[in-house]
């Protein structure tokens, strides 16, 4: 079993910043992909960043050059910088964890951008 626990997120400006952490604890296999992915109202589940242990990332196209995911293997966190926020930012992002046939997620925090 793996929990995860995020913080960051709140109310951010167009054109702002915003950084969200989420902390992994429990059964953490070293062999791990970790990434965040949000939901606005009406829409499905999209990928916003995933990165690997090995230091590998993906990123969706609507965050390509304004996000930034990064992770702490020694701690098991993985964070994501949001800059040049727009309002279609705003979502419910959620934490992932995915290792062998694994695959947990956070219990989502609340991203508001206004305009």
């Amino acid at each position: 079993q793996v929990r995860l626990v995020e913080s960051g997120g709140g109310l951010g400006q167009s054109g702002g910043s915003l950084r969200l952490s989420c902390a992994a604890s429990g059964s953490i296999f070293s062999d791990n992909t970790m990434g965040w992915y949000r939901q606005a109202l009406g829409k499905r589940r999209e990928l916003v960043a995933t990165i690997t242990s090995g230091g590998s990332t993906n990123y969706g196209d609507s965050v390509k050059g304004r996000f930034t995911i990064f992770r702490d293997n020694t701690k098991n966190t993985v964070s994501l910088q949001m800059n040049s926020l727009k309002p279609d930012d705003t979502a419910v992002y959620y934490c992932n964890y995915r290792a062998r046939f694994y695959d947990y997620w956070g219990q989502g925090t609340q991203v508001t951008v206004s305009s």
